[in-house]
């Protein structure tokens, strides 16, 4: 076996199942609120990547440094995509959260398709150029396997998934989350203001898929309208992989598929990772449908 190879294949999978995390957590922490799937958070993601893109576009005018180019663009990603999802809670699921089940997910998918148009419209069908933004790290030169992209989305992936696990743990804000998730009516019996949190769930899950497009962006340095779409029903199977409603379980799961993805490719051919991902569903859901970390819920008469 060729350890350098393997080596590779291994950081690759970490960064790919990074992303996956990032979008994941947006998934899982809907679901864990509101039991809801947010078919749209993919597209979120997708607006990350093109918001980052247009500041960039506008800053490089400028001749602003591509260090300082990719943080602000970055941050402006982060809120403008959180302003997109507090918007997409209020106009597309507030007003359907006591209809049937099935009538908020019908309009997440109406949302994923309106803002997969939205954008085709207001862009290009064609792939986009991203520029090269990362600065130089003379630390990697001789780290053959670790390209400085990787690095950038292994340590800021890192650093965002340990950040939300603080909040979520030991922050007064992440207490009333937790207290709205395991029991709503309870929370609100307490003074907890559910709006509040379901609104600042979805800031929060769309602020993480948005920094997962710019990542990515970095990454490929190429981007279409189309790019949240297959990455968001991937991330949505690193949710059931990993226990939907189960933070860690995101976690878990984004990079078990990540690395699950960059073997079969490596090893095998491109052309299997897609039917790997959606075929890991499958038997997930067959054989343990509440996942790696997940926990079954007892059903009351």
């Amino acid at each position: 076996m060729d350890i350098q190879f393997f080596i590779e294949l291994f950081f690759g999978g970490l960064t790919r199942g990074s992303i996956y995390a990032l979008i994941a957590l947006g998934y899982t922490l809907v679901y864990g609120i509101i039991e809801l799937i947010n078919f749209a958070h993919g597209e979120v993601y997708m607006l990350g990547a093109f918001t980052a893109l247009l500041v960039a576009g506008v800053l490089g005018i400028y001749g602003f440094p591509f260090g300082g180019i990719l943080i602000v663009a970055t941050l402006a990603a982060i809120v403008w995509c959180a302003a997109y999802g507090y918007t997409l809670e209020k106009v597309a699921y507030k007003p359907l959260r006591g209809a049937p089940r099935l009538s908020p997910l019908i309009s997440a998918i109406g949302m994923s398709i309106f803002l997969q148009n939205y954008v085709l419209l207001a862009q290009t069908s064609d792939f986009v150029p991203f520029p090269n933004l990362l600065p130089e790290m003379p630390f990697l030169d001789s780290i053959e396997v670790l390209s400085p992209s990787n690095f950038l989305i292994l340590l800021v992936s890192t650093l965002a998934m340990v950040a939300l696990t603080v909040f979520i743990r030991h922050t007064r804000m992440g207490k009333a989350m937790r207290a709205t998730a395991q029991n709503r009516k309870m929370a609100l019996l307490l003074g907890i203001n559910a709006d509040k949190i379901i609104s600042l769930t979805f800031i929060i899950g769309s602020s993480l898929a948005a920094l997962g497009g710019v990542l990515i962006a970095s990454h490929m340095q190429v981007i279409n309208y189309n790019i949240g779409f297959l990455a968001g029903l991937k991330a949505f199977t690193a949710a059931v992989l990993g226990g939907i409603g189960s933070i860690p379980g995101a976690m878990v799961g984004g990079l078990v598929l990540g690395l699950a993805e960059s073997f079969a490719t490596g090893y095998f051919s491109g052309n299997y990772e897609d039917i790997l991902a959606f075929g890991i569903l499958i038997l997930i859901l067959i054989f343990r449908p509440d996942g790696i970390l997940g926990k079954a819920k007892v059903q009351k008469v």
